[in-house]
């Protein structure tokens, strides 16, 4: 199954005195053919306006043009185009009982339903892909133009569980391309999405022990818990209990030491919700080394944590937490494309700041921080340790998706509203803007709604960019 992205790819930007420029070629022309050939995607358009001299042919409006791009020798060609994919996302055919997207409720945005499955999105965005649906084709162009690294969603190397888990019969044998990569010399990260009772105990222990025999090159695993919401309708999928976590964390760390001792090196790492559902401390800042695999939510805590305290590096992630967003590396000169399954598994195309007024003209209410459920367990300690115990912390559990959707990235306008009204604070509401995709809650509503009616400020989020705005707060109205 595929779905169909955009006919024809257009172009989002011409930088001035470019080679493009020069030809005429401007923003909102489409992109026909370039030198012949309809690209597929932006990783087939760089390599076809490599070109000094490129033919291309054009729909302005209604016109046809013919536009011939002359370049310098070393010169850019100075345009860009706004998607990542112009023919057809490959999307998922995989119907694994613990997909989020399954769980969620109707009525959302339609590109929230989106499942991908595309290698080319692994390589632009990090999108996590099962190779179920890869392809000779595919491995010979991955090879070829050395996409890497690629991101993989494992869950098992066990090819029965594996294929039950994605109930897709390719699931069982598709790792055998993981293994052709590493061969050739591809780079791949890979997830596991634990599931209890299904993909954890034994069945991670042998996991593990898989892919220290088959996939030593792997250059991270990264083990995630199992997002749940209320509209789960799969009577094996439920949330890790305290113990089981525990039992998770001991038999990560176990692994971790065998890796090292054979690889010299250990590439696993463990998501912090882990720590939280066992009630134990996350790691020191020691055990993240330059936090590799913040985008799967490791590290997320300690990395704020240390940042807030000024006792470390601002590390900025892109996660949500349980969903990764996709704020990759630009591929393109001029402006990010948009990647067409942006919010696959909720998450947002990019987190953009949003600023309801400056800094001249901030709130002189006290403030108030508002976060899920995790983000305020971690508060209310933080915050009395830095000198700020002052500053109210507000808990906004997320009703709308329920089960253990406790992330601020999944927060909801409908649920943040419910929260404030019972608050009833005269503050002004501190929200993290990973809850926003240009300003707009995954439930539609936008911050203007929010302002209507609360004194809110989105601020990044970020351990420095809080401390920064509490301590504003104090030169206002000091505390003792």
């Amino acid at each position: 199954m595929s779905a169909v992205i955009d006919s024809l790819p257009e172009i989002s930007a011409v930088e001035p005195s470019s080679a493009a420029f020069r030809a005429g070629l401007l923003a909102g022309d489409r992109i026909v053919s370039v030198n012949g050939v309809s690209p597929r995607d932006i990783l087939e358009w760089h390599r076809l306006v490599e070109s000094d001299l490129v033919d291309l042919h054009v729909a302005r409006g209604r016109e046809s043009l013919d536009i011939v791009v002359e370049r310098q020798s070393g010169e850019p060609f100075g345009a860009s185009v706004s998607s990542a994919v112009f023919d057809r996302i490959h999307t998922c055919d995989n119907h694994c009982e613990f997909c989020f997207i399954y769980q969620l409720p109707k009525g959302m945005r339609q590109s929230l339903y989106l499942k991908d499955d595309d290698y080319r999105l692994s390589f632009l965005f990090g999108n996590f892909t099962t190779l179920t649906r890869f392809t000779e084709a595919d491995l010979e162009r991955v090879i070829d133009e050395r996409l890497s690294p690629l991101y993989v969603s494992i869950h098992a190397v066990d090819p029965h569980v594996r294929s039950e888990m994605l109930r897709n019969n390719r699931g069982g044998f598709s790792l055998r391309w993981l293994r052709l990569m590493l061969d050739n010399g591809i780079n791949a990260r890979a997830q596991i999405v634990l599931c209890p009772g299904v993909n954890d105990g034994d069945v991670l222990d042998s996991t593990l022990c898989g892919l220290l025999e088959q996939f030593p090159e792997l250059e991270s695993i990264a083990i995630v818990p199992l997002g749940l919401s209320r509209y789960n309708s799969e009577s094996r999928m439920r949330v890790h209990t305290p113990d089981e976590a525990a039992n998770v964390i001991t038999i990560v760390e176990t692994w971790q030491e065998r890796f090292r001792g054979v690889l010299g090196f250990q590439p696993i790492h463990l998501a912090d919700e882990f720590y939280m559902v066992a009630h134990r401390d996350v790691p020191s800042a020691s055990h993240y080394g330059d936090y590799p695999m913040l985008e799967d939510g490791v590290g997320l805590v300690r990395s704020f944590i240390e940042s807030f305290g000024g006792n470390g590096p601002e590390v900025m992630g892109r996660s949500d937490g349980f969903f990764a967003s996709v704020d990759a590396p630009n591929p393109s000169a001029y402006t990010r494309p948009a990647n067409p399954a942006a919010e696959t598994s909720l998450r947002p195309a990019s987190v953009v700041s949003v600023a309801l007024r400056s800094r001249a003209t901030r709130s002189a209410k006290p403030p108030a921080v508002v976060s899920g459920s995790y983000g305020a367990s971690m508060f209310r300690r933080i915050l009395p340790e830095q000198g700020f115990g002052h500053v109210p912390v507000v808990e906004v559990r997320n009703e709308h998706f329920g089960g253990n959707t406790a992330v601020a990235g999944l927060l909801t306008y409908s649920d943040i509203v419910r929260t404030l009204r019972d608050f009833g604070g005269e503050n002004v509401y501190l929200l993290p803007d990973v809850c926003l995709n240009e300003g707009v809650f995954l439930d539609g509503a936008t911050v203007d709604d929010l302002s209507k009616e609360f004194d809110v400020e989105i601020i990044a989020t970020s351990g420095v960019a809080l401390r920064h705005r509490l301590l504003e707060a104090q030169k206002v109205e000091p505390h003792v």
